[in-house]
């Protein structure tokens, strides 16, 4: 795992069909680039495919939306663009990324100009449904145009995740965070044999790491709501525990004096072939394949107010699937066989499609993805 990249993500801003899209959205990612530190031919770069690809949004599509964002690792930052739409989706990706193509008045680059100028593109469209595009644009340096595995710490991306507050509120009242468990003790059954280990499975390889994911619905919305969610992301980045009900307990006295929230945690662990999960309150989690969905389990309660005995539970790991979670800001009446491909792309681009399928306008979204870490 340690070859898999994990980047932060640190959303900015959602901009929605107008049609003063294009021109927002450009000057929003020029001043983004130029501030993390692009340089300004970069920068350029960066403002001409958001411009495209807003545009395009805006043109050809029955609604939607754009998200700008920093991303980063331990020494680089960039910028990542997420469009996602409700229609009417594109019946030839392949001919939508040729250049020159344009109906309807767009710059005529075409959407291939976006995928040449970003270091990492991807796009998936489901005609009559909608079609969701991200890309990150890195630093390169004059005369190179440096790929993704160049820049360091820069791997094959497995956790991604989007938020995206109510309507009429800038402040988003749910949060994401994943980090990696290096895998230098033993975390398999306790002594007494509880905690909802289930009892045969294979103990974990106290050296091989793991992946933890922590995904935080604040009770309510708004800035009391996104201040609860902050403080579950500092207590899980700052809890030294390693089993998701351990993490859970750290994280319900962090919230404690704030609203509370529901809250999950899970471990991937890719040696054991197994996932660890303990939740509280609304947030869903599924391990998915491409025609599957398996449920996971949480208790009734509010983390930092009321909480039950913790139960974490344990399920294989699908070959070749994906680990979704997320807040009820999304409804649970999707499946992965309605979005056929899905889960051959990153988990950015199935986070937005499942943002597109499942979210509803009247509360905060959040949703979080690992898929490609085992």
């Amino acid at each position: 795992m340690n070859d898999l990249a994990l980047l932060s993500c640190d959303d900015i801003a959602w901009f929605r069909h107008d049609p003063a899209l294009p021109s927002a959205a450009r000057g929003a990612a020029a001043t983004l680039a130029r501030r993390i530190g692009l340089d300004s031919h970069r920068a350029s770069e960066v403002a001409l495919a958001v411009t495209e690809a807003a545009t395009n949004l805006h043109q050809h599509t029955t609604d939607g939306a754009l998200l700008l964002r920093v991303v980063r690792t331990a020494s680089a930052a960039g910028v990542e663009l997420l469009t996602v739409d409700t229609g009417p989706g594109m019946a030839d990706v392949a001919e939508a990324l040729m250049d020159g193509t344009s109906t309807a008045g767009t710059l005529g680059i075409g959407l291939g100009a976006v995928a040449r100028l970003a270091d990492r593109f991807d796009i998936h469209s489901l005609p009559g449904k909608g079609t969701v595009l991200a890309a990150q644009f890195w630093p390169r340096t004059p005369g190179n145009a440096r790929t993704p595995t160049q820049l360091p710490g820069l791997g094959a991306t497995v956790a991604s995740g989007v938020t995206r507050p109510i309507s009429g509120e800038t402040s988003c009242g749910d949060a994401w965070a994943v980090r990696v468990d290096p895998g230098t003790q033993q975390v398999g059954l306790p002594a007494d044999g509880r905690g909802g280990f289930t009892s045969g499975q294979p103990e974990s390889d106290p050296t091989a790491p793991a992946l933890l994911v922590m995904l935080c619905d604040g009770l309510g919305h708004g800035p009391l709501a996104a201040l609860a969610a902050d403080a579950a992301v500092k207590a899980f980045r700052q809890s030294r525990m390693r089993r998701p009900d351990d993490l859970l307990r750290d994280i319900h006295t962090a919230l404690r004096g704030t609203r509370g929230g529901a809250v999950a945690v899970a471990r991937v662990e890719p040696a054991a072939q197994r996932l660890l999960y303990c939740g509280i309150g609304n947030v869903s989690g599924f391990l998915i394949g491409p025609d599957s969905r398996s449920g996971l389990m949480s208790a009734p309660g509010i983390v930092g107010q009321q909480m039950r005995s913790l139960r974490t539970f344990e399920l294989p790991l699908p070959q070749g699937g994906a680990l979704v979670m997320h807040s009820d800001g999304l409804s649970e009446r999707w499946a992965p066989q309605d979005m056929p491909g899905l889960l051959r792309h990153t988990p950015a681009v199935i986070a937005g499609q499942l943002l597109r399928e499942a979210a509803v306008r009247r509360d905060d979204a959040g949703i979080v993805v690992i898929k490609g870490a085992w």
